[in-house]
């Protein structure tokens, strides 16, 4: 992967805001300043810091946005989003999981973040549209009902294509209503599970 630049300085700020081990499991905090992904149980992973600042600058987020993260994992990204000052609506399909984050940033007393155990391929379609929304993980292709809640103006990043070969990928809305793909970069992302990438996965052998 290249050298992933970060000029944000909002991003930058909430970098050093968040304390990472606090989301990691007990025997990985001691990892926590290591810029790569980390295990957080049930085949999931915590992206590297530095992936994960890189996707929020390439949202161009400004606060009051309202945001939707497929994945909720830990709760890292979510902390980090909700620092930047958007309205968090985080979706997990790992029951353990969404429960563990919702203690951990219950404790932390962030505003603005709301959490939901499911499959996050269908999004969150009442509280749709969104300005911005990030995946963190990968399918075959983008899920059409994240393209359908996407706000007009608003930008959607995740990684698409096979567990081997994956690229960071970002749809755009315009004001018109017009939807614009391109790839960004090579990325590695755990895949997407739920009914709905299942589908996909099956419909592009």
């Amino acid at each position: 992967m290249p050298e992933l630049k970060l000029h944000d300085a909002r991003v930058q700020a909430a970098m050093q805001l968040v304390d990472r081990s606090g989301f990691l499991p007990v025997e990985r905090r001691h990892d926590a300043g290591l810029d790569e992904p980390i295990g957080i149980g049930f085949e999931q992973t915590t992206s590297q810091p530095s992936l994960i600042a890189w996707m929020l600058q390439e949202l161009h987020l400004k606060p009051g946005m309202k945001v939707l993260e497929v994945g909720t994992g830990c709760g890292y990204q979510t902390a980090l989003l909700s620092q930047l000052g958007v309205r968090v609506f985080s979706i997990e399909i790992v029951e353990p999981l969404a429960r563990e984050a919702a203690k951990t940033l219950a404790r932390l007393g962030l505003p603005d973040v709301q959490l939901r155990i499911g499959d996050g391929y269908a999004g969150w379609p009442e509280a749709a549209p969104f300005d911005a929304i990030v995946v963190a993980a990968g399918a075959a292709k983008v899920p059409a009902p994240l393209v359908e809640q996407l706000a007009p103006g608003g930008c959607l990043l995740m990684p698409v294509g096979t567990p081997d070969a994956m690229e960071l990928t970002r749809v755009t809305r315009s004001r018109t209503g017009e939807v614009k793909t391109e790839g960004m970069l090579a990325v590695r992302f755990v895949p997407l599970t739920g009914i709905g990438a299942n589908a996909d996965r099956d419909q592009s052998l």
